[in-house]
């Protein structure tokens, strides 16, 4: 039955709104003009999101192809719907409001997900094309499902959720079948597609699959008290049963690491609570069961719940080890590293290659590192290490190694052909990881290997993995080892790479004086210290340096604000290192971070003065506006990840360890200069100057920039050539 809409009183509301588009268009009814001019409105909305200001069309992609049938869909194909929507002899004028209603929802839906992120540009095509097609099923009293079936899943879940279609008789059958599509391509949204639908006729067998496939997901929901925790809970499956037990003890989570050896008996509960009376005793269980979990997977096993046992292991090494001599930093060695004296091999092995974003520096140079050979009681042993663990994160310990200037130490703790199996092995296979981590890693390390016949063994077998990913057509092999052998070949200056035109990236070797203004030309750079004896220290040198006449220097009870009198319009704002034990500086930061959002000024250098410990703070609170970020503190190397995350084209000054506030203010003080005398930032121009500062020694030679930044490029350069593969 059709329902009636009391439309007259509101077309009067929108008459004054919709008569220009009623002079328009004469033969369209007053009642339905304003559902065109949400059309409109609409198509005009998705057309800026690709950022193009000037441009009347929506170009996402470098793929002029795929633009063109973007904007022939968006504007030509839209535009004839909604001609044949008015022409139809068929429907009748609710009918007509309802699919232009469901029209301008299908097009919100793509502009909200597009916009997010959640959808691609290329589904607009099949939301557009689908359309059509559903609403003449629906106008002859058919099925969509026929035509569901046809889209990926995106496009379906827009079109089954236009109110176009709302009574279609095909509706359930087509929602149905969506459920089980999006459970198949996008297995970590099962559980909260589930959630939603807790009766769908297959819930029960989807509820074994997940339990199987990602039960760390079915966990999470077991253990909750409404209709979809009862269905899991119900399920006769013993694995589903488990997770369930388990999900309603109270200290579940301690468990469920050991979930795979549980349910194979290899080990009881009993064992478990045991172990859990003693932190050293649960870190060690933890670590065997690793081992166990890794020769398994290196037996081409897949034990279950390996991701909540990896989680459990990293967080009980930070918070019973490693937070522990790290914050000890100050005090002797000898009761620093205390408690890690009795650990194992393996569980140093662990601590190390869990904890690369927290360690310390020195807590890895001075106590983890030699430790573990200080429990081996041998020179040697650094195959028998990798044994041990049987080669579990092997990739991570290289880079850490190369990284924190250990590699070479290791390699030479084993026989030179065994050192050169590892480094291929270090290279094979990375297109297998799911995730870029090991490449990363690989493109991280090679800058740091000091030995010559190593760097070129690393580079050789780069180029050996191209040339068979494309004998094997192995496009994402190919994609990972083609940039690898460009970032390596880039290293030596004698080959002449610009990595920039090679790799199709925003500049790395300089940064555009223009980029780094703002919109009314300013260049706005704000600056982290802390309230330790460091910061203390620093800081009063910081602001001395800019004592001159090109600079005027105003200050408050919680930062400094140092503005340029000449040039470029440049303001640096640097909080005051506050006593650190009351939070002072902490509060002293937020205030700033309040003052710059409420003026709309947002940092497009961001500079990190600290020790590593302190970095985690300013990445909280890192704009995503910075275009050049500097980390001048210990082992800030590990970190460029986490600023990709926050701001993917950056630029990234690092230190592989300890950076040095003799280093940083001149560098600092150099780079802010060039910006006020309106340069572009020369990055191998200005490393040369600042080689020849600092005679190029050894704290010096620890700092990475821009185009050094192997790690960073990578992943910049992968991503692009994602897009462009998508497009």
């Amino acid at each position: 039955m059709k329902k009636a809409y009391p439309l007259l009183a509101f077309a009067f509301v929108f008459q004054g709104f919709t008569m220009a588009q009623s002079a328009a268009k004469p033969d369209i009814p007053l009642v339905r003009v304003y559902f065109h001019e949400k059309i409109d409105s609409t198509q005009k909305l998705i057309k800026k999101l690709d950022g193009k200001k000037d441009d009347d069309s929506f170009k996402p992609s470098d793929n002029d192809d795929l633009n063109n049938r973007l904007n022939d869909a968006l504007t030509a194909q839209v535009d004839a719907l909604q001609d044949e929507i008015e022409a139809s002899k068929i429907a009748d004028n609710n009918d007509k409001i309802r699919y232009l209603r469901g029209l301008n929802e299908a097009l919100r839906r793509f502009y909200a997900g597009f916009r997010y992120q959640t959808v691609k540009s290329p589904v607009l095509l099949e939301v557009v094309s689908g359309y059509k097609n559903c609403m003449e099923l629906d106008q002859k009293k058919s099925s969509i499902f026929p035509e569901i079936k046809k889209h990926s899943y995106d496009a379906g879940d827009i079109l089954v959720n236009s109110y176009a279609f709302n009574d279609n008789e095909g509706l359930n059958d087509s929602k149905d079948f969506l459920t089980l599509k999006v459970c198949s391509e996008h297995p970590e949204r099962m559980m909260t597609v589930l959630s939603g639908n807790p009766d769908f006729v297959y819930a029960d067998s989807l509820i074994v699959v997940a339990a199987h496939t990602r039960p760390d997901d079915l966990y999470t929901y077991a253990g909750a008290y409404n209709k979809f925790a009862e269905r899991i809970r119900s399920n006769p499956d013993s694995l589903v049963q488990l997770i369930s037990r388990i999900a309603k003890m109270p200290t579940g989570r301690m468990f469920f690491p050991f979930l795979d050896n549980l349910s194979k008996n290899k080990i009881s509960f009993e064992q478990v609570e045991t172990a859990l009376k003693d932190d050293a005793k649960y870190y060690a269980l933890l670590v065997k069961t690793e081992i166990d979990y890794a020769d398994r997977v290196r037996r081409r096993d897949t034990p279950i719940s390996m991701i909540a046992l990896q989680g459990k292991l990293t967080d009980k090494a930070k918070e019973v080890y490693v937070n522990v001599i790290n914050g000890l930093h100050e005090s002797p060695d000898n009761v620093r590293f205390k408690k890690i004296a009795n650990l194992t091999p393996e569980e140093l092995y662990y601590l190390a290659v869990m904890t690369e974003d927290e360690i310390y520096t020195s807590s890895y140079t001075h106590g983890v590192y030699p430790f573990i050979w200080k429990e081996m009681k041998t020179n040697k042993g650094g195959d028998s290490l990798l044994l041990r663990v049987r080669f579990d994160h092997f990739r991570k310990w290289i880079k850490m190694a190369a990284n924190y200037n250990t590699l070479d130490d290791f390699l030479k703790r084993m026989d030179k052909g065994n050192a050169q199996i590892l480094m291929k092995a270090f290279v094979n296979g990375l297109e297998k990881s799911p995730t870029l981590e090991d490449a990363v890693d690989v493109a991280d390390s090679y800058a740091s290997i000091d030995d010559k016949a190593i760097q070129g063994l690393v580079l050789s077998q780069v180029q050996y993995n191209l040339e068979q990913s494309k004998q094997n057509v192995n496009t994402k092999a190919e994609n990972i080892y083609n940039i690898l052998n460009t970032l390596f070949l880039s290293i030596d200056s004698s080959n002449h790479i610009n990595l920039s035109e090679k790799l199709g990236i925003p500049p790395i070797y300089f940064m555009p004086n223009k980029d780094m203004r703002d919109d009314s030309g300013r260049i706005i750079i704000q600056q982290f210290f802390y309230g330790d004896e460091d910061g203390k220290t620093y800081f009063p040198l910081f602001v001395n340096s800019f004592r001159n006449a090109n600079w005027k220097i105003q200050s408050n009870n919680q930062w400094v604000t140092i503005t340029s009198t000449k040039g470029v319009p440049v303001s640096i704002y640097s909080n005051k290192p506050l006593d650190e034990k009351l939070g002072l500086d902490a509060e002293a930061q937020s205030a700033l971070n309040q003052y710059l959002y409420d003026r709309d000024l947002n940092p497009t250098m961001v500079i990190h003065r600290g020790h590593s410990y302190w970095l985690p703070s300013t990445l909280d609170q890192l704009s995503d506006s910075a275009r050049l970020v500097m980390l001048g503190s210990c082992g800030a190397y590990q970190n460029l990840n986490k600023v990709l995350q926050i701001c993917p084209t950056a630029q990234i000054i690092s230190s592989k360890q300890t950076g040095a506030g003799n280093i940083n203010q001149p560098m600092i003080n150099t780079i802010i200069d060039e910006l006020r005398q309106g340069k572009n930032l020369d990055w191998p121009s200005m490393w040369k100057r600042f080689g020849a500062l600092f005679n190029h020694g050894d704290l010096f030679n620890d700092y990475v920039p821009p185009y050094r930044n192997l790690g960073a490029v990578f992943i910049m350069a992968y991503q692009k050539e994602q897009m462009n593969e998508e497009n």
